[in-house]
This record gives C-alpha cells, structure tokens and sequence, in this order.
C-alpha cells in the first residue's frame, strides 16, 4: 500500500517531525473530501499538518487539527480552519486502520498533503507507533553517525 513514486506531485505540506516522534510502519495514499475554497487556499501552497492526526469518527476515518488558511477572495463563503475532514479511503482500509488504532496502539499520522498528476489533493498517512525518547535519541546518533562517515569517506576519497 506504499504510495506512487514522486513523479510531479506538489506539496503543500509536509510533516517533518512525523517520524521524529514516530516509528511508521505502513503509509498508504488517501483522499480528502475538501470544500472549495479549501483547495484554492491549499493551491496557494498554503497548509499545515504538524499537530495533525486522523482518526475514528463513527464508521468514517476523519483528518484532525488540520490548519487550511481561509482563502482570503472567498468573502463570506469561507470554510472554518481546522474543521475535521473526511479522509477518503476503501471500507477495507478503514477498517484497518481503525483496528490498529483501537486494538494495537498505533497513530494514524499525516505525512504529507499533495497534488497528484491530475490535480486531486491527496494526504499520505502513516502508522506508526510512538517512540520513546531512548529511541529518539538513538535515531539522532545514528544519523549523525551516517553523516560523520560520509564526510570521512568525502574526504579520503
């Protein structure tokens, strides 16, 4: 369920400390259900995700805390910022992902909001479990480890 590779997709927002704070283990592609001027705000390039989650919301797996500037020529028709969206998905990844979220502890976690090739906004979501902050800073070991050697190896060679 890996999503496409990059071929021209445009992010609009990208959520960086997602796997900072978390180890993803599985991300799919999904739909958002948007009002109108949420998509031209999000044309403008103009989003953020990064205290975002989805999660259940009666049979239907919702986008939570997501941040949509109001677009500013929308006057009075505007949507509200952070109202919960619906996440557009198959009844059987649903489920799926309900289930790891009630039953084994995982977050379902926004990873990116994107413009496919043809123009749809899309929103990669991530599982992932929580790290501990033994884990944390073993990863930022481990990075700069890799970046160590390599400017090593840059340099000998």
């Amino acid at each position: 369920m890996a999503p496409k590779p990059e071929s021209n997709r445009r992010v609009v927002a990208d959520n960086r400390a997602a796997r900072y704070h978390y180890e993803i283990t599985d991300t799919l592609e999904a739909g958002l259900a948007l009002t109108g001027t949420e998509v031209k705000s999000l044309r403008k390039g103009k989003a953020t995700i990064g205290e975002a989650y989805a999660g259940p919301s009666g049979t239907d797996l919702m986008l939570f805390n997501a941040y949509i500037p109001e677009y500013v020529e929308a006057n009075r028709f505007n949507h509200e910022t952070k109202r919960p969206r619906r996440l557009l998905l198959h009844r059987k990844q649903i489920n799926k992902l309900i289930g790891a979220t009630q039953r084994e502890g995982f977050t379902v976690v926004p990873l990116k909001i994107y413009f496919n090739e043809r123009g749809r906004a899309k929103i990669e979501l991530g599982l992932g479990r929580g790290k501990k902050l033994h884990d944390k800073r073993e990863a930022a070991k481990e990075r700069d480890w890799q970046r160590d050697r390599a400017r090593i190896l840059r340099d000998r060679g």
